[in-house]
This record gives structure tokens, C-alpha cells and sequence, in this order.
């Protein structure tokens, strides 16, 4: 059996892999906008579910649709994904010596709907203004929430970490086993 993966993300699909679930990528398009007043919590799980109705929606075969969000939450306010140099740097000042909480939802749709959340708190070193730069001189952080990879050069900044590591980098891999195994999926 295989699931179909609502998700163009490289760490999700290394996630996956490393867990030996047979995937097949689906590319959906949704609204991710964040109006600034929903729940982030509530946010990110509408989300993950959103992608995975979508890639249902498109699914060729009978096979479960996979899909997640993540969220980096800093004083009630979900940061983003850093989409140039300037983000990144705002972003990396706002976490620098700071704890912030990232939001994992994970959700399948298959015979039935289900969302799993994983929150992980994540504390950063403080930041030098020449981590920072150098950072970004990577281009490691565009696209990422928050403006870090967990899995890349950001994991030097990282002095506490309390939760899920994959769930940091984008899928939490102990709720999706749980999903799976609800959809009675057999890793290989």
C-alpha cells in the first residue's frame, strides 16, 4: 500500500522515506493566509486538513492523502515563512535568546478525516548581529517557517529543544505513524 503526499516539501518526503512509507507527491495549491485573530493552533490544524481535502480531491487511486502545516509561534503571532533576506533577519532578531512554540499539525484523509498536533518549544541562543548575517547569506531560511531549517546550520542556534525534532523540521513522525496506523497503512 501507498498514501499520496499533499506536499512538495524535501524534509516531508526525507521524513517519510526514513520511516519506509511508500508515497506518491501530490501538488495542491491552498489559501495559506493567516488573518491574525484565528487560534494558531486551530490555524495550523484547519490547514493541514485543507491540504490533505485538497489532495484527496485530486487523488488518482484509493490510497490515504497525507498533509501538514507548521507554525512558528512567537507572543501569540504566527511568523511566517521568511521569503527573503530581510525576513530572515527580522525573524531570527524577534527568536534570538527567546523560547518559541512550533505547531505541527499532521491530518489524513482516507475512510475518515483525522488531525494530529504536535507543540514543540524550541529556545534560541542569543544572536549575534553577525550569526544572523552570516545566516543569511546561506538562503537556508527562505521558505521555512520562521526563517530556520532545524536541519541545517539554524540547529547551532538552537539551546533547548522540547518536543518532536521532526516536527520542527515539518512532520512529526510519531502522530503521523498514529495517523497511518488509524488507516491501517504497513510501512515497509
Amino acid at each position: 500500500m501507498k498514501i499520496y503526499l499533499a506536499s512538495t516539501s524535501p524534509r516531508r518526503r526525507d521524513l517519510l522515506t526514513q520511516i519506509g512509507v511508500k508515497f506518491e507527491v501530490i501538488n495542491i495549491d491552498i489559501d495559506e493566509s493567516w488573518d491574525g485573530k484565528e487560534n494558531p493552533e486551530n490555524y495550523v490544524q484547519r490547514i493541514a486538513l485543507e491540504k490533505a481535502r485538497a489532495g484527496n480531491a485530486f487523488s488518482i487511486e484509493d490510497y490515504p492523502v497525507l498533509a501538514a502545516d507548521t507554525a512558528v509561534v512567537i507572543d501569540g503571532e504566527i511568523l511566517g515563512k521568511a521569503e527573503n533576506r530581510k525576513d530572515t533577519i527580522a525573524m531570527l532578531k524577534k527568536l534570538s535568546g527567546r523560547t518559541h512554540i512550533v505547531l505541527s499539525a499532521v491530518s489524513l484523509v482516507y475512510t475518515h478525516e483525522k488531525c494530529l498536533l504536535n507543540i514543540s518549544n524550541v529556545k534560541f541562543k542569543k544572536l549575534t548581529q553577525s550569526e544572523i548575517i552570516d545566516y543569511c547569506e546561506l538562503n537556508e531560511a527562505i521558505g521555512k517557517a520562521g526563517g530556520y531549517a532545524i536541519q541545517g546550520r539554524a540547529a547551532v542556534f538552537i539551546k533547548h529543544l522540547e518536543g518532536s525534532y521532526s516536527g520542527v523540521m515539518g512532520l512529526p513522525l510519531f502522530e503521523t505513524q498514529k495517523l497511518l496506523q488509524s488507516a491501517s497503512y504497513q510501512q515497509s
